[in-house]
């Protein structure tokens, strides 16, 4: 009888842990459609940015006003912050919850440090007199890389909300869930700067 019994506990906690498996797959799948609709926003700003580049207005272009010594460092701080949220989730796959809140810091100074330096570019220009009013041209810049930093802060928001979530919890099934999901944001804005510095920087300052 007790046999039977710890075999139907055994079938049971199996089936549990299915049952979150399952339903951590189709959160995984949910948010990838969720980044399917933002490539289609991201797509419009590019086409709109694309239209307006010349439109200059008797304004600077963007070989006048682009730094790219400046942004290459930037671009390098968001690419190091994927490296680094990539080395929290190999912790999180080994269960080691200290690990992954020390690369999610890691990750959260990196982007930071991305977002204090687009803060400083847009005050550099607005002082210059170069901000979204001036020009076509500068109004679909700041509307792409805002909208571009506008996500990462709610990257780094959501970060900090999981560090504290896997200080309290533990790597439970919905906080690794969840840190996945997080995972494909980073990875997908990161995908998205490449795109925004190579065809607003580098070609705008050719």
């Amino acid at each position: 009888m007790s046999t039977e019994i710890l075999h139907n506990h055994d079938r049971a906690n199996a089936h549990d842990a299915h049952g979150h498996h399952d339903a951590g797959a189709i959160k995984v799948f949910g948010f990838w459609i969720y980044l399917m609709s933002d490539c289609i926003l991201f797509a419009t700003l590019f086409a709109t940015y694309a239209v307006l580049v010349n439109s200059t207005a008797g304004g600077p272009a963007g070989k006048d006003i682009f730094e790219l010594p400046f942004v290459l460092v930037e671009t390098f701080c968001l690419l190091f912050s994927s490296i680094t949220y990539g080395m929290a989730i190999l912790a999180m796959n080994q269960g080691n919850k200290s690990r992954v809140n020390g690369w999610l810091g890691l990750t959260f100074l990196f982007g930071l440090a991305f977002i204090g330096m687009e803060l400083y570019e847009f005050h550099h220009l607005i002082a210059e007199g170069n901000g979204p009013d001036r020009s076509g041209f500068l109004s679909g810049f700041f509307t792409l890389v805002a909208t571009h930093g506008l996500h990462v802060t709610s990257g780094l928001i959501w970060m900090a909300v999981m560090m504290v979530q896997v200080a309290k919890r533990g790597l439970t099934a919905t906080n690794q869930t969840r840190l996945m999901c997080l995972s494909l944001f980073w990875h997908f804005l990161d995908v998205i700067w490449i795109c925004v510095f190579t065809v607003v920087y580098l070609m705008g300052a050719m």
